[in-house]
């Protein structure tokens, strides 16, 4: 799985230590920035990774900004982009499981760092079921 990653500059720390975990597991991503924690926009960087995974570059993503709403509200605007806002592996497992979420959104300000190592592992690691799940993932994009 091929995963891109972004942040504005409330999720900068958290992506670098996101990085790291994926790095030491051998994960092959791309960084779309932030490059640091100066202050930016976050729509900025979830369309560079909205794109990519809308235009099937990429398999997966995971956005980060302080709350994860913002950035996750953008990245939707996608079609074909599914990204759900996790604050807890459970949450992250089921949107891969009954959502099929390609894109990892989390809070920065309210989880800490370890918890973003533990959610995304879960989201990495858990596959969609399909079933009666994929008619209704089939009905998420508007006409």
């Amino acid at each position: 799985m091929k995963i891109a990653i972004g942040c504005d500059h409330a999720g900068y720390d958290m992506k670098e230590r996101l990085k790291k975990n994926l790095e030491g597991k051998g994960i092959n991503f791309q960084d779309f920035g932030a490059f640091s924690s100066d202050s930016v926009d976050y729509p900025d960087f979830a369309h560079a990774v909205a794109a990519e995974i809308s235009s099937g570059n990429f398999g997966a993503g995971v956005l980060i900004c302080g709350s994860g709403n913002g950035i996750s509200m953008t990245a939707n605007k996608y079609n074909g982009v599914r990204a759900a806002l996790c604050w807890t592996p459970e949450i992250a497992e089921l949107a891969r499981l009954h959502n099929d979420a390609n894109i990892l959104s989390l809070p920065a300000r309210f989880i800490t760092q370890e918890q973003g190592v533990e959610i995304l592992e879960k989201f990495i690691e858990t596959s969609f079921e399909g079933g009666r799940h994929e008619r209704r993932v089939n009905k998420i994009n508007c006409p």
